[in-house]
């Protein structure tokens, strides 16, 4: 369970995040939405462990993210809309997330293999020189294999083709049970088959919460 109880954030005289109080279940998969500098990216890194809330608190299986964040990444998975300059190869970096993650190296391949992903070709090659739909196959392929409670995506799909799109949405729907699931995005009519709850925000307040 995550709960978010009174979250207020500000960067210097800005209100980034007004008083929002959230709580999310299993089996609530949900579609963060709301215009630019409406708060989301900011709640999803509260929840990450990535900001400390300026009031409030932030609770991940009853463990505050800040004092324990290490402990609460174990039940988390994320991919960012902006793939991190990692410059590590594809094979270095299977075998890191293996290693600090306890995941199975050939539940990436298999995942890999689902969105299309060639993998043994390049192996060698640095993940930072990928192209971006490359990248954010990869690191779905992670995420999947994590097996994690927990998965949060902000706008996964905006590198992806159709198919790829379409590929990340299957293995979505056969691997979302038991989860919580929240995606930060602009295409409800793309998840709207996998979500059922949708959280509008703005200005830093949650404008409406409703099931769907």
């Amino acid at each position: 369970m995550i709960d978010i109880k009174n979250a207020t954030k500000k960067f210097g005289s800005t209100l980034s995040l007004d008083d929002v109080s959230l709580t999310f279940n299993t089996n609530d998969y949900v579609a963060l939405m709301g215009p630019n500098g409406a708060g989301k990216t900011t709640l999803i890194r509260l929840i990450l462990g990535y900001y400390h809330p300026t009031n409030g608190e932030v609770l991940i299986y009853g463990m505050n993210a800040i004092k324990h964040r290490l402990k609460v990444l174990e039940h988390i998975s994320f991919v960012p809309q902006l793939p991190p300059p990692i410059k590590l190869s594809l094979d270095e970096l299977m075998s890191y997330v293996c290693a600090s993650a306890h995941i199975k190296r050939e539940e990436i391949v298999h995942f890999a293999k689902e969105m299309e992903l060639d993998l043994e070709p390049n192996l060698s090659k640095s993940f930072f020189k990928l192209s971006g739909g490359m990248k954010q196959k990869m690191l779905i392929a992670i995420s999947l294999a994590k097996k994690s409670e927990i998965i949060i995506y902000d706008e996964p799909t905006a590198n992806l083709d159709p198919k790829a799109r379409d590929n990340f949405y299957r293995l979505l729907k056969q691997n979302e049970n038991g989860k919580i699931s929240l995606f930060v995005t602009h295409r409800l009519d793309e998840i709207k088959e996998i979500v059922n709850r949708q959280i509008f925000m703005d200005l830093g307040k949650v404008v409406s919460d409703e099931k769907i």
